[in-house]
């Protein structure tokens, strides 16, 4: 839809002083045209904000900065990225010419449509709350709002009017016609790579999620082909490795985590240079240092989400068949999974306890010999158990800590009395809550498909070494048991048999 035009009468000669004044406010619908868009907003006044936000008129094309950045970009021949401003600002200009009538081009001249950067940002923030709906985003991109943007972009020195522009176009991006439509206008996909090169976190940020945005729609394949060159992939793993913003490190490790459970196609293009510029690396490097933050001193609750997204794209990495090994055989990231799950206060950050446990699964399911390491580690067996609350509505999750338990069971079974004391007083001390997950997993066994998968035959697996477990202990005389709990474990024989009979019982099922 065209920028209707506006009816002779609001030209009128006598008031030009009235009709400057009343630009800055909402204006009124244009007569005798009607809009074909059902929205609370005059249709009118989002046309009117589009056309405020027209890069100025009074300086030289010659005279225009190209965007500052701390690492210019160049393309995979090495010359410099750059965007010819001049023909997009002819274009512009043609858009504004061709959308309304000469006539109101001429009073437009007159008024100066474009506006200071204090004006700019307020009319800009209005636009980037509109975008948020469907009906308006579509409205502003037939309107030409994405040319206007990608004017304003090229020529724009401030980072406070690139950090609105590029929310304005993240907003956009959220429904599928102006996001097809911001593919198919040309250059506005690389000026808005070419932000990534900007030392402003929140330009950075609104990149970022702007990227992310698309990563897992129908145009992502475009943006895929945009992302390559390595000097891209570069940028953002440094952005990643080393901001100390904290809103700019969870939308840039959103962007890596989109990238890594993107299609296949997406998946084919993007991940093997990362891998190769060492992407495995920096997720364990970072994961390190969330983990390292944990403690009573330095923990911060709006780091959590943090540690959860650099863990959920590692766990989608060891999925993927081609980086799988590379991620199962890092035993620096098996010791740090390890470390989270034997943390003691899991409730703050209980997600990503429950994708440590998921993670952990996956990679001893590779590298089985792993689970020799931990099968001896009483803390991490009742970590493991302190998991299961905060998994009871995740049968993937559960399911992958009743695999951990049953590669960590059968290795105990043979231990000697001591070890075995220690064992089964962290099994009775969490009975409790294993009998809950039994139960919780007895509603999900309705399911015929469910009690034939390998999920329950872990469960199984596990629950006939929790018996063997215990059947042991209650074989040993009762001075050596005795002996045993003097050292400092105390083992209630009540909790033994109470355990010993439900495990029974449902491995009988």
């Amino acid at each position: 839809m065209s920028i209707p035009p506006e009816s002779p009468s609001e030209h009128n000669e006598e008031a030009p002083e009235q009709e400057f004044q009343s630009s800055t406010h909402h204006p009124p619908a244009p007569s005798g045209e009607l809009f074909d868009i059902t929205t609370t907003v005059d249709p009118a006044y989002i046309i009117s904000l589009i056309r405020k936000l027209l890069p100025e008129k009074n300086v030289k094309h010659g005279e225009r900065s190209k965007i500052t950045t701390s690492s210019p970009p160049e393309n995979e021949e090495g010359q410099s990225w750059s965007i010819d401003e001049s023909e997009n600002m002819k274009n512009v200009e043609t858009f504004v010419k061709q959308s309304v009538d000469d006539k109101f081009y001429c009073q437009n001249e007159r008024e100066d449509v474009a506006v200071g950067e204090e004006a700019w940002e307020e009319f800009g923030c209005i636009l980037w709350d509109l975008a948020a709906s469907k009906t308006h985003a579509e409205f502003m991109v037939e309107n030409f709002a994405l040319e206007v943007l990608l004017a304003t972009l090229m020529v724009s020195k401030s980072v406070r009017i690139t950090e609105i522009n590029l929310g304005i176009i993240g907003n956009l991006a959220c429904h599928d016609v102006s996001r097809k439509k911001i593919t198919t206008t040309d250059g506005l996909i690389g000026a808005v790579l070419q932000q990534l090169f900007l030392d402003d976190t929140a330009c950075l940020c609104e990149a970022c999620r702007l990227i992310t945005l698309f990563l897992p729609s129908n145009e992502s394949g475009f943006l895929a082909e945009a992302l390559q060159p390595e000097h891209i992939l570069c940028r953002i793993l440094w952005i990643v490795e080393n901001t100390l913003n904290i809103q700019l490190l969870e939308k840039s490790i959103n962007l890596l985590l989109a990238i890594a459970e993107s299609k296949q196609d997406v998946v084919a293009i993007l991940l093997p240079p990362l891998i190769k510029l060492g992407l495995p690396r920096s997720l364990v490097d970072l994961l390190s240092v969330e983990i390292s933050k944990l403690t009573p001193e330095d923990r911060s609750p709006e780091r959590y989400s943090i540690l959860d997204s650099i863990l959920q794209t590692v766990e989608a990495l060891s999925v993927i068949d081609d980086y799988s090994q590379e991620i199962c055989s890092n035993k620096e990231l098996f010791q740090l999974l390890v470390q989270l799950i034997k943390h003691p206060d899991k409730a703050e950050f209980a997600n990503s306890c429950v994708t440590a446990s998921v993670l952990t699964a996956n990679i001893l399911t590779d590298a089985t010999d792993l689970a020799l390491e931990i099968s001896q580690d009483t803390l991490f067996l009742q970590g493991l158990l302190g998991v299961f609350p905060f998994a009871s509505d995740d049968i993937e999750a559960r399911s992958a800590i009743w695999s951990i338990l049953a590669r960590l069971l059968v290795r105990i079974q043979k231990t000697d009395p001591s070890n075995l004391h220690q064992h089964v007083s962290v099994l009775t001390s969490k009975s409790e809550v294993v009998e809950d997950e039994l139960l919780i997993y007895n509603v999900d066994d309705s399911s015929e498909d469910h009690r034939s998968s390998t999920k329950l035959t872990a469960r199984t697996f596990a629950l006939n070494g929790i018996v063997e477990i215990l059947s042991r202990w209650k074989t040993l005389d009762d001075h050596m048991k005795g002996a045993l709990s003097m050292e400092g474990c105390y083992v209630n024989e009540g909790d033994v048999d109470k355990m010993l009979h439900y495990c029974c019982k449902y491995t009988n099922k």
